[in-house]
């Protein structure tokens, strides 16, 4: 699981006389700073708490601060956090690291292909494990000759798991959840710690739709289907929730499906995502034959050191899955990889946001910061627009990172979310930007990312902005649009 750590930040000396002339330029620029962001600056007119920086980087010429608002003042900045997380985790593991999960005995196979005890599946903390991952185990299992398990199928997540909530839509989500984003935390998770089922028209208008598990042909015994065949074109509309039990998780469905729609996938957040493996495992086993004598279970202990290796499964690179993380602003992922980063075993959030601030502390100039997760749910999570920016720039001058690193911010021209396409052509196409969004207690919208001048030059930006109990809801275009135009101004002036 720990990966090479990777040690190549260095930081440059300015000559003496440089630095001189750059203090000289940013005095004489300091009086008209707070104008360079005048069109976002008129929030804070409304009482929106704001942190905001635009530097020029030394790529081409002198380092310059173009526009600030209260650089250093503490704020959230939701899913900015995110940023910090892809910069801490390409330094410790590098782009090429890939998590391992291995399926393990504690005795080799025996010559009727029979495992004497438990077969036990490691989880190494891949945050983007998925079902054909799995399959990819039972294959390789298959392929070592493997048939019967005198035991069961044990889900080992010693690594974390089961990781306390801190977020309220985590906490409720062990109880009770309608979407798929809300997944609890597990080092042995899979499909985002999700549970999904697949939902079928059935034969004849009337009769209920077809519902079965998306990695097996096999009819779910824990599902409550209310959903209706329809006449063709009669339109589909479903609506899924979990909700737990004393017997365990229930997908409760309801709504239609026209006869002639196709089968649709629905993902909703598991209740015990090791638990959900175990289950989605133990059915791949019985389809390839590979019969279990036990019940499939959960554990937090460690496969025992002599444990021999009967299969393993590498996961995607890092550099892939930090550009999902991001651009999906993926949080079970993102908090997944957080705690990869705790050294100890049985990591728990608050343990990940500390190796985060350890990261920060790193960065000369920084400044405070206060990280409680990776993901940036956690409405703890302070930092400052001058912080963000001097973590960007810090990664910009890391050679063998960089490419990896500016690769998962999105670009407003093409990026997956849509609401960032807005603004003129120059600042769709000159920024590369990083967003985060929080609802409750106050509304946060923050910001942060690269842009390229006219001539070239490379800059970096943070916008933090935070509601206050008196003030109203905040959308995106508040936000954006005022800051497309000020970054714009930036972009062609220089």
């Amino acid at each position: 699981m720990q990966g090479k750590k990777v040690t190549t930040r260095r930081y440059r000396q300015l000559p003496k006389r440089l630095c001189g002339w750059l203090g000289v330029a940013a005095l004489l620029f300091s009086g008209s700073v707070q104008a360079d962001f005048a069109r976002l600056s008129q929030l804070g007119d409304k009482g929106f708490l704001i942190s905001a920086e635009a530097r020029l980087l030394g790529s081409g010429g002198p380092e310059l601060t173009l526009g600030a608002i209260e650089p250093n003042r503490q704020l959230s900045p939701a899913s900015v956090t995110k940023a910090y997380l892809s910069a801490a985790a390409l330094e410790r593991f590098g782009p090429q690291h890939r998590f391992t999960s291995r399926l393990l005995s504690t005795a080799p196979v025996d010559a009727q292909g029979v495992v004497q005890g438990d077969l036990i599946f490691e989880g190494g903390g891949d945050p983007a494990l998925t079902s054909e991952d799995l399959w990819r185990l039972v294959q390789r299992l298959q392929q070592a000759g493997v048939r019967e398990i005198t035991g069961g199928l044990v889900v080992s997540q010693w690594r974390f798991g089961p990781v306390s909530c801190i977020t309220t839509d985590r906490c409720q989500a062990q109880t009770r959840v309608a979407n798929s984003y809300s997944a609890l935390l597990s080092s042995a998770g899979v499909n985002y710690g999700n549970w999904c089922v697949n939902v079928a028209p059935g034969a004849a208008p009337g009769e209920p739709a077809r519902v079965t598990n998306c990695d097996s042909p096999m009819e779910l015994s824990r599902v409550d289907n209310r959903v209706v065949t329809r006449p063709a074109n009669s339109g589909t509309e479903i609506s899924a929730e979990r909700v737990t039990d004393e017997s365990g998780d229930v997908m409760v469905l309801s709504g239609q499906i026209s006869t002639n729609a196709q089968a649709r996938d629905i993902y909703r957040a598991a209740s015990d995502p090791a638990q959900q493996t175990a289950q989605t495992l133990s059915a791949m086993l019985d389809q390839a034959g590979i019969t279990q004598r036990e019940p499939a279970r959960t554990t937090t202990t460690q496969p025992p050191a002599g444990a021999v290796v009967l299969a393993a499964v590498d996961g995607k690179p890092l550099q892939e899955l930090l550009l999902r993380t991001m651009n999906y602003s993926n949080n079970f992922m993102a908090d997944t990889l957080a705690l990869s980063l705790v050294e100890t075993p049985r990591a728990e959030l608050r343990q990940a946001g500390r190796a985060l601030e350890g990261f920060a502390e790193t960065l000369p100039g920084h400044g405070p910061v206060e990280l409680h997760s990776g993901s940036g749910l956690t409405t703890e999570n302070r930092t400052s627009a001058h912080g963000v920016n001097v973590m960007l720039e810090s990664m910009f001058h890391e050679g063998p990172l960089f490419p990896s690193f500016v690769a998962t911010f999105q670009s407003p021209a093409n990026g997956v979310m849509r609401f960032i396409r807005r603004g003129s052509e120059t600042f769709q196409n000159n920024v590369m930007l990083k967003t985060g969004t929080l609802n409750q207690p106050v509304a946060v919208r923050a910001v942060g990312g690269y842009f390229r001048t006219v001539s070239g030059r490379w800059g970096v930006f943070s916008v933090l902005v935070n509601g206050t109990t008196s003030t109203p809801y905040l959308n995106w275009t508040q936000v954006l649009e005022p800051l497309a135009h000020d970054l714009e101004s930036f972009i062609v002036a220089h």
